[in-house]
């Protein structure tokens, strides 16, 4: 079997195991809501969840609020990848850079994103402003490192240079992903989906609040697994076959 035959076959084997995974969550979760055991305004049955979600997504609310977040989450990562792509390189390439700018990341990353939400909002009040910020700034340190882990450690094999700037804009996005839900609870004024879970929770609107989470759950899955994971199969295979065509 070619390699190509095998990678598709493996990824098939895995997004079978996921989809069993998740038909044996959503079972159990159903058949927790129907017990009675918890309010049904609390613990909503999947139907219900399903019902709300067409209703949101007919009136074109939840579509709304998901454009709202999703032009915070890339514009931050953008921003990310402009700073810290080229940032890391030159880390990589002069020791003055990395001497300077590596114990900075070093002492800013391990701090939440999250953390910094009440300070930016000090500063630049509610909105995007923050929301983007927040994005930036949980987006940036994965680029960075791994950008500059990747050409610092390989010279010649462009092959896992390549694969470590895919993997840093993977992780970025999915640090993205899940700062800027936060920072909408936070900061956002009225838009964005982390906003619509903030602002369900305050009438007890469970099934609004599930809703919004399964719209934030298939969206981070379709761009960190089909979008990010193409991008980074593709640039792998392009430098696999530029480095094997120069010998």
């Amino acid at each position: 079997m070619s390699a190509a035959g095998k990678a598709n076959m493996d990824r098939a084997r895995s997004a079978y195991r996921a989809g069993l995974t998740l038909l044996v969550a959503a079972a159990v979760y159903e058949a927790i809501a129907r017990s009675g055991y918890f309010p049904a305004a609390l613990l909503p049955t999947l139907p219900k969840v399903a019902s709300t979600l067409w209703t949101l997504l007919l009136d074109g609310t939840m579509l709304e609020h998901a454009a709202y977040t999703m032009y915070r989450v890339l514009f931050g990562l953008s921003l990310a990848v402009i700073v810290g792509l080229p940032l890391g390189i030159l880390m990589a390439r002069f020791r003055p850079v990395e001497n300077f700018f590596l114990p900075l990341a070093s002492a800013l990353m391990p701090i939440p994103s999250l953390a910094w939400v009440p300070v930016f909002i000090l500063w630049f009040g509610l909105g995007n402003t923050v929301a983007i910020l927040i994005v930036f700034y949980a987006a940036l340190f994965p680029m960075l490192l791994n950008t500059w882990t990747g050409v610092r450690a390989v010279n010649p094999l462009w092959l896992r240079a390549a694969g470590a700037m895919g993997a840093g804009l993977r992780q970025a996005f999915l640090r993205a992903w899940i700062a800027v839900v936060g920072a909408e609870m936070l900061a956002a004024s009225d838009w964005g989906l982390g906003w619509v879970i903030f602002d369900a929770k305050e009438f007890l609107n469970a099934d609004v609040m599930l809703a919004a989470l399964a719209v934030i759950g298939l969206i981070g899955f379709v761009f960190e697994r089909l979008v990010f994971g193409s991008i980074e199969r593709a640039t792998v295979m392009r430098w696999g076959m530029v480095r094997t065509a120069k010998g």
